[in-house]
């Protein structure tokens, strides 16, 4: 169709317009817009679409959907002018989107836009993105936080890992600690729901760790948790041998501030709603919202080696949570590749590490060796491919554990 059919209708009143830079690209669009719609759409560019929002015939639009490339960010206002006044007119916006960088596309987001699908247009996916935007809106609990009242009614635990120092094995003790939880019950016990979310949005493993793809969808999510509900949450997460549910990181290496606190609480809230145990794995690097997340948490593992870096910053990381008065009790110090037991020197000096920082090392994991980065590589927790590992067994111990205390008992621990 052509602008002229956009504003110079038939009997029949349109409901949607692609609106685009050029008016021969995205042909696929184009294609799937007549799929789903029929002749009840209109085409226009970005200036026009900027008119044709106060004409009379506008108010039978129920979305539009703007089709982008990477040229068009140079362009970015008026794209994010579009949105806006498509949104003062109660226009929905499906976001469509070629080799667009993840800060634009956040920012489009954030401005307003719906959906987000991807360019070339995935099987069917963007009538699914029409038939979201077209679903009737989710009925709330009157004078509650605006959230779905089909939210999960459990209340699970959270356990957060957190590497004072890279490559201290944060990410292999999250992910083989969720897997030993989702089967710590004994026969005839519930087996408990695990979920992990992997919170390192530029670098996480967690995916890579149990052989999971990442997902646009993860940022979809991740980019507009105010109307996530059940569904949205649920699809974005991916399992493992159905035992273990995954958020995984995004496809794209993100900026660390793409999710607020705000955005972090509503994660947690959902997960924890539906899972007994939720494990976050979190970045090095402290952000805004690491304040959630630790109090958020029942327990805080802080992993570590025997090494003047991880005292360093262990000692860093406690004076900084001190100082402003944030809850440093809930941290557990795990030490990693830890001496062995006739190693009387090496027990010596985490004696003295202990002491010299104040703290507890409550949990110390033996030197795996080579079988913990196959394990990895290979994508499989300890507990299928090195089952006799000693390393797997010490977290199979802590997992064995946490789930007897239960929730209740690990809320009164980290009080």
């Amino acid at each position: 169709m052509t602008t002229e059919d956009a504003t110079h209708l038939d009997e029949e009143p349109i409901v949607a317009c692609t609106i685009r830079r050029e008016p021969d690209g995205f042909e696929l669009l184009i294609e799937d817009m007549e799929a789903a719609l029929g002749d009840k759409w209109g085409d226009l560019g970005f200036a026009e679409a900027l008119m044709f929002f106060n004409q009379p015939d506008a108010r039978s639009l129920e979305f539009i959907a703007i089709a982008m490339d990477q040229q068009d960010e140079d362009n970015i206002a008026m794209v994010g002018e579009v949105i806006t006044q498509a949104r003062n007119n109660s226009i929905k916006v499906i976001l469509i989107a070629e080799d667009v960088s993840p800060s634009a596309l956040h920012q489009l987001l954030r401005q307003g836009a719906d959906e987000f699908v991807p360019y070339p247009l995935p099987e069917g996916e963007l009538a699914a993105a029409i038939e979201r935007l077209q679903a009737p809106e989710p009925v709330y609990v009157e004078d509650a936080p605006r959230r779905a009242v089909s939210k999960g009614n459990k209340e699970g635990a959270v356990f957060v890992a957190h590497g004072l120092a890279g490559g201290v094995g944060t990410t292999t003790f999250a992910v083989n600690l969720a897997w030993e939880l989702a089967n710590a019950a004994k026969k005839g016990e519930d087996a408990p729901k695990v979920c992990i979310l992997d919170f390192d949005l530029q670098f996480g493993a967690v995916g890579t760790y149990l052989d999971l793809p990442r997902r646009e969808a993860i940022y979809e999510l991740l980019s507009d948790t105010e109307s996530m509900d059940d569904d949205a949450f649920n699809q974005a997460l991916l399992d493992f041998e159905e035992k273990v549910h995954v958020l995984t990181s995004p496809t794209e290496m993100l900026p660390l501030d793409l999710i607020t606190s705000e955005d972090v609480t509503r994660l947690i809230d959902m997960a924890r709603s539906h899972f007994d145990f939720v494990i976050i794995d979190m970045p090095s690097t402290l952000v805004q919202w690491s304040e959630t997340v630790l109090n958020a948490a029942h327990v805080y593992f802080a992993l570590m080696e025997l090494d003047m870096r991880s005292a360093q910053n262990a000692q860093r990381l406690k004076r900084a949570l001190q100082a402003e008065d944030l809850p440093v009790e809930k941290l557990r110090y795990v030490l990693n590749r830890a001496p062995k037991s006739l190693d009387l020197n090496g027990k010596s000096r985490v004696k003295r590490l202990a002491e010299s920082l104040d703290i507890s090392i409550e949990l110390q994991l033996p030197d795996g060796g080579r079988q913990i980065v196959q394990c990895c590589d290979h994508g499989q927790p300890m507990a299928m491919a090195a089952a006799k590992n000693p390393v797997r067994k010490e977290i199979q111990k802590l997992a064995r554990s946490l789930f007897e205390v239960g929730v209740t008992d690990v809320d009164a621990e980290a009080a």
